[in-house]
């Protein structure tokens, strides 16, 4: 009965980490793609769509922060931060695919590797944080904490399996 209990968590564990890394898969292909569009479109670009993407709204409410926010934002983007976002999109978004595309052929380098790029990304995010006290960092980094945990028993599964280090 207990053994029994105890396949049925370990099932339940691994589909939540192969929903979670598939989730950090589409993450990294979305990231990948915005990397590619920061390189292609111009800032004036970028300008032009933020203006006719506040425009209604400014109108009914000149005042309005989240507008505002946005138009300004635009209007301050710069050639330096678009090739930095470019870049950290696009190589964040590769590290991810390539992590997941591993994790879920069951690469045992894989398991190690991820737990490493994820802790990096975590001190990012928090590093980010005390800068942005955005709430959306602290989400992605309890995903990101979650996503440890479960590879990291994964891994230890399947390596008792298989046997061996790589």
């Amino acid at each position: 009965m207990k053994e029994e209990k105890t396949n049925e968590q370990k099932t339940v564990y691994h589909r939540i980490f192969l929903v979670s890394i598939l989730l950090k898969g589409i993450d990294g292909i979305l990231e990948i793609i915005g990397g590619l569009l920061l390189f292609i479109v111009s800032s004036a670009q970028i300008n032009q769509f933020v203006l006719a993407l506040t425009q209604r709204e400014l109108s009914e409410d000149a005042k309005d922060i989240m507008a505002n926010y946005l138009v300004n934002a635009a209007a301050s983007f710069s050639l330096s931060a678009q090739l930095f976002g470019a870049f950290y999109l696009f190589s964040h978004g590769l590290i991810k695919v390539i992590l997941v595309v591993s994790l879920w052929r069951q690469k045992l380098w894989a398991y190690p590797a991820a737990i490493v790029f994820l802790f990096l990304f975590i001190f990012y995010q928090i590093y980010r944080f005390s800068y942005d006290h955005s709430w959306w960092l602290i989400w992605m980094t309890i995903f990101d904490i979650l996503i440890i945990f479960l590879t990291r028993r994964e891994y230890k599964n399947l390596k008792s399996k298989q046997g061996g280090i790589f």
